[in-house]
């Protein structure tokens, strides 16, 4: 008899876990409490402008490729991909900083700010690709359910060199002393969720993937990632029912039994939940079923959650590229607003994407789609529209004086989006935007499990699990659950045929 699953969500990591264990036999159903497929990757269209809501950066282009080979395609069967060039710039104090995609060309970027940084840049890149290597290859396919899974002889030979117990910004201080180069080196790790003094040196893999694996636009945006996983989904199998937001999660003797959503009972032999974790167990389950307290989840390390300006202007603009960080303000201040002591910034970072740089299709002849996003602390209260114009005409202002042309009175379309939405939206814990932060007593094992420690059938996927935030990891997150719910339950057919 073909065995049944009922995934909550159809983000990065839900599509994933269904399309392997439908490609393993399943009989799937994903319940999508929105109208259209992605999660936090979905898109928005407004006025003749094309929004990435979520996601804006296209790294690891591996990752990707690895996903859809797994399944007899590639990415190309679903969309075109670009590299940037640069692949993003960066604005400081007093400078401007453009990345080149050319290895060679950034050294030489690199020796005109630091005497002897060339040399050392490929030292710590060599590093680095040692840490990608064994870190995809070693650590993020690993289910996080026990210690044993690491013993490994390659892997234990070589753990030092991983540097999993000193920090990246002790391990970036080590190699440049230019304050903007270190910047350039610790900006990967913003996307894991933590002070750069907080993250494991281990992920200097994002280094690697950022210089050498480069920087990549799927044209027509992020979401024709999404529209490629739906469509093989569906090829496989998959059936996808839209604006069905799961209520409950029921159980019995430690097993689900199904879920209710829209009034109706659905029966399955697996429950995955790709929605937020936390509110699955404190909302969906019985609190008999949960595997972890209030206590835990209040201390957990959270990465940030963000603030977001969806802008639309019509005027094109004069050389902006695809992607601006703006570190043009103290980081040091602004991170400890974000995790030190969490409050709404006073002088906020930030970062621009101008999709229409690359791929004109995103906005009407003559406009610009503009993404602008502050990261903020989880959890801040007081999120309502007089701030949120607060900081647009604080950032605003700043953009104008760097890039030297007005926009204010050029802007035709405009939309914020901040905690409260991701809360309402998503059941975002705290209202965060990329999960749990990749600390050293976060990662791996020391996150929450992929599986129940209650309900023997319920596993989880996605950011708040194994392997941690991104795009990438949630793929692999999804391959990961699905993986383990296949060899459980071989093993347990198994021990039922010899009983």
């Amino acid at each position: 008899m073909q065995k049944s699953a009922i995934i909550i969500g159809s983000g990065f990591a839900g599509m994933s876990a269904a399309s392997f264990l439908a490609k393993a036999g399943w009989n799937v159903t994903v319940l999508e409490k929105h109208p259209i497929p992605g999660g936090r990757a979905r898109k928005m269209e407004a006025n003749g402008f094309v929004f990435d809501m979520g996601p804006s950066w296209y790294w690891m282009p591996d990752v990707f490729e690895r996903y859809f080979q797994q399944f007899g395609k590639k990415v190309s069967d679903y969309y075109e991909l670009k590299r940037l060039d640069p692949s993003y710039r960066v604005y400081f104090e007093n400078d401007v900083m453009d990345i080149p995609a050319s290895y060679d060309v950034l050294k030489e970027l690199f020796e005109k700010i630091e005497a002897g940084s060339a040399a050392k840049l490929d030292h710590f890149i060599e590093e680095a690709a040692y840490k990608y290597e064994v870190g995809m290859n070693k650590l993020v396919h690993k289910p996080g359910q026990s210690l044993k899974e690491f013993i490994d002889v390659d892997f234990l030979k070589g753990v030092f060199r991983l540097d999993v117990f000193t920090s990246i910004k002790e391990h970036v201080q080590k190699h440049f002393k230019d304050s903007k180069l270190r910047q350039l080196m610790e900006f990967p790790v913003l996307f894991l969720g933590a002070l750069p003094q907080k993250i494991p040196a281990l992920y200097s893999l994002m280094n690697y993937a950022d210089v050498k694996l480069g920087t990549w636009y799927p044209v027509g945006g992020m979401y024709k990632i999404v529209e490629g996983m739906f469509s093989l989904a569906k090829e496989l199998g998959v059936n996808f029912l839209f604006e069905y937001d799961v209520e409950h999660i029921e159980t019995f003797n430690n097993k689900a039994t199904g879920v209710f959503s829209n009034g109706k009972f659905f029966e399955a032999d697996v429950i995955i939940s790709g929605a937020d974790y936390h509110f699955t167990e404190t909302k969906l389950l019985n609190n008999a079923d949960r595997s972890y307290s209030d206590e835990y989840w209040d201390n957990r390390t959270m990465a940030p959650s963000c603030l977001l300006y969806y802008v639309g202007i019509n005027k094109k603009l004069k050389q902006v590229p695809h992607h601006s960080l703006f570190f043009d303000t103290a980081f040091e201040k602004h991170g400890s607003e974000i995790y030190t002591n969490p409050q709404w910034p006073s002088d906020p970072l930030f970062y621009v994407s101008m999709t229409t740089a690359t791929d004109p299709g995103g906005a009407p002849d003559g406009h610009e789609n503009l993404f602008f996003l502050i990261p903020v602390a989880a959890g801040l209260k007081n999120d309502n529209e007089i701030l949120r114009e607060k900081y647009f005409k604080q950032i605003i202002k700043r953009f104008e004086q760097r890039i030297g042309e007005p926009i204010t009175d050029h802007i035709v379309y405009k939309k914020s989006y901040a905690v409260s939405d991701f809360v309402t939206d998503y059941n975002a814990f705290k209202g965060n935007a990329y999960g749990l932060a990749n600390t050293l007593m976060q990662t791996s094992v020391l996150k929450p499990a992929c599986r129940s420690k209650k309900i023997s059938n319920l596993y989880y996927t996605g950011q708040l699990t194994v392997p941690g935030p991104g795009v990438p990891p949630s793929l692999i997150s999804g391959e990961v659950v699905a993986t383990l719910i296949e060899k459980q339950f071989k093993t347990s057919t198994k021990n039922k045929a010899k009983v």
